[in-house]
């Protein structure tokens, strides 16, 4: 996970009345290392072991969601997980079922909506980052299986039962080259003129989003959602 997408949350998370936190997958346990001692810290991963100053841990597969023995918490954070998954709604249900009403849910994940993604697709098939795997099938070697962007993950989010979703703009992660500014613009004015036609304020902030920066021309997906109260 780059440096800058842990800034992102990290930074979105300060003050927010979080007091205990699953980590799931864990990793190296940067999340815990972050939030520091004042937050009470559980982690989950198949491959990693448990990292210092986590208070309990699962060695768990993340294609069965979420160990049934796992408490609520204020936050569920899926960092650099969910592309591993071929489980995906599972997995946010679980959270759903272990966050604390009125709790959130952090997702951070690899985005295959700009523009050079697309054309990479068009040209080969294949996303960046998501490479035919023929050959390549190996549990442990944290293979990316299940590419996402904005409006995917929002509507796998709202079927999970979370609400008022949130993408966290990654201005170093958005927007690199000059083609891609011009040639994002095609997808922006279709999504504005759905947001002048939107009949709900979801519908409306829905495609407000999709026109912005972060979500064409970003790289990386910073998201929260809350667990309605």
């Amino acid at each position: 996970m780059q440096q800058s997408s842990k800034d992102i949350l990290t930074t979105w998370l300060a003050g927010k009345p979080v007091q205990s936190v699953l980590d799931a997958p864990s990793g190296g346990g940067w999340l815990g290392r972050a939030l520091g001692p004042q937050v009470v810290i559980d982690g989950v991963d198949l491959y990693e072991e448990t990292q210092p100053g986590y208070r309990q841990f699962w060695r768990h597969d993340l294609d069965r969601g979420l160990p049934a023995d796992a408490g609520e918490y204020d936050l569920v954070a899926i960092c650099e997980g969910l592309e591993h998954v071929g489980n995906p709604l599972l997995l946010l249900r679980d959270a759903f079922t272990h966050t604390k009403p009125g709790g959130i849910v952090a997702v951070t994940t690899p985005s295959v909506w700009y523009p050079q993604a697309r054309l990479q697709y068009l040209a080969r098939g294949f996303f960046p980052s998501f490479p035919p795997l023929a050959g390549k099938v190996v549990p442990g070697t944290h293979m990316h299986i299940t590419p996402w962007s904005y409006p995917q993950l929002w509507t796998y989010l709202k079927l999970a039962g979370f609400d008022r979703i949130e993408l966290l703009p990654e201005p170093a992660l958005t927007g690199k080259h000059l083609h891609e500014r011009l040639l994002v613009w095609p997808a922006r004015i279709y999504c504005r003129g759905k947001q002048r036609k939107a009949r709900t304020p979801e519908e409306r902030e829905f495609w407000g989003v999709c026109a912005s920066d972060a979500a064409l021309l970003g790289r990386h997906l910073n998201m929260v959602a809350r667990r309605p109260a």
